[in-house]
């Protein structure tokens, strides 16, 4: 029989409201809650309720491999200075040939816009300078992508950063640790295989969840 950290969430919400109670401490303070896009966003919406604070999008994006979109050999955050992250540890056979980062990134780039504005709807960007800025996705394997939004959002000045995750990777989440101030998971399994295999309901989360959870978290945004 599997022990605490075998086990599964029913779905993104609940997840979302089990780490919502381990950042308690933080509720009073001056908050902003940031979500990756797009599967962050529903564990991210409980916890800006519960700690009464602002929702807004952390956007960053994965770069797959060549001919291997599932496996990240990096990140791009998006910025005044747009910032890519390698990912070291990907094996050889998927590096990346020369050439490929120089169209893939403005690929990348032009996605982060098209969801910028459909999911702000002409909102501002909520300023995390000065303030807690909780970081929150629905899981992490390899931490690439996590990488480049950490490094991309300490350009912004937060005075702290605090990574809130459901569950990760061990290795994934210990290369993290050095990007933030502080660190929830709720769970660290012995085999980590992917992130979907611990939820039971692990739909895709579409843009239409995104748009609604934004306006329901900041109703007079």
């Amino acid at each position: 029989m599997g022990g605490p950290d075998d086990r599964i969430f029913a779905d993104r919400a609940e997840a979302g409201a089990l780490l919502a109670k381990r950042l308690m401490p933080h509720r009073g303070q001056d908050c902003v809650v940031l979500a990756l896009p797009r599967g962050g966003v529903p564990v991210a919406l409980p916890v800006a309720r519960m700690l009464a604070a602002p929702l807004d999008l952390l956007f960053v994006r994965k770069i797959g491999a060549p001919g291997y979109p599932e496996f990240a050999i990096g990140a791009v955050v998006d910025g005044d200075s747009p910032q890519v992250v390698a990912n070291q540890d990907m094996p050889s056979p998927l590096a990346a040939p020369g050439g490929y980062l120089k169209t893939e990134v403005p690929r990348l780039l032009a996605e982060i816009d098209r969801r910028r504005q459909l999911y702000r709807n002409g909102r501002e960007a909520v300023p995390v300078a000065g303030k807690v800025a909780i970081v929150v996705d629905d899981g992490i394997a390899t931490g690439a992508t996590m990488r480049a939004g950490l490094l991309g959002l300490a350009r912004q000045n937060p005075a702290r950063i605090v990574l809130a995750v459901p569950v990760a990777a061990r290795e994934a989440l210990d290369s993290l640790r050095a990007a933030a101030d502080e660190v929830v998971c709720l769970r660290i399994p012995d085999r980590f295989r992917a992130v979907g295999l611990h939820y039971r309901d692990f739909a895709q989360v579409g843009d239409a969840e995104v748009v609604a959870a934004l306006r329901d978290a900041n109703p007079a945004g």
